[in-house]
């Protein structure tokens, strides 16, 4: 019987053609796929009448000049508008936790310290995994647990003695699990502050 089930359920899914998930896509570092993926998304909406886009994913920004040729509209880059708050509160050394791809790829920290002088700081290799292993495997499935709270407490703690003026939750899950109460180094919440700016984009 369930040799049987699988089959079918194996000729339904050829039939639909199921798309292929993102976060299988990021983790076989198939980022052209995504690209088309986002880029065909991003064309839908603009011929929904669409004028801007906004991509709710801090990772998927690494994407955001292929998404945008391919749409031919304005997209509003998260780091730009996390840059221009770090900027008016004066912070210059956020420590920048986020997924794996964020933290150890350049697209992010580099625009930030190109375009507005300030130098994201990154966890060590240890904190590294277990921020990502946490967005992953709790914080996408909706799992909360005070245990990787206190986890993602102690690595703000650390940064900070390392110099951290602040911090970027630079993954929208993150948000879940870490506000302003947990550290008292001003906390950009980059969920709120591009959501903020596709508001004020709209009213012009």
């Amino acid at each position: 019987m369930l040799g049987t089930q699988d089959n079918v359920l194996g000729r339904r899914r050829k039939e639909r053609a199921l798309p292929v998930p993102i976060a299988d896509r990021q983790r076989e570092d198939n980022w052209s796929a995504l690209a088309e993926q986002l880029g065909r998304a991003g064309q839908h909406l603009k011929r929904s009448g669409a004028e801007a886009l906004l991509i709710c994913s801090n990772t998927m920004h690494c994407l955001h000049e292929p998404i945008e040729l391919a749409t031919g509209v304005p997209t509003l880059h998260i780091a730009d508008t996390t840059g221009e708050a770090l900027q008016r509160a004066g912070c210059k050394h956020p420590a920048l936790l986020a997924t794996r791809f964020t933290m150890e790829g350049t697209f992010y920290t580099q625009r930030l310290r190109d375009l507005f002088g300030i130098t994201a700081m990154i966890p060590d290799e240890e904190a590294r995994s277990g921020i990502h292993r946490i967005i992953y495997e709790e914080l996408c499935r909706g799992v909360i647990r005070d245990e990787s709270r206190a986890y993602y407490r102690d690595v703000i703690k650390q940064m900070k003695i390392e110099g951290a003026d602040s911090v970027i939750l630079g993954c929208t899950e993150i948000t879940m699990l870490i506000t302003q109460d947990d550290t008292d180094l001003p906390v950009f919440d980059t969920t709120a502050i591009h959501a903020e700016a596709g508001v004020s984009w709209i009213l012009g």
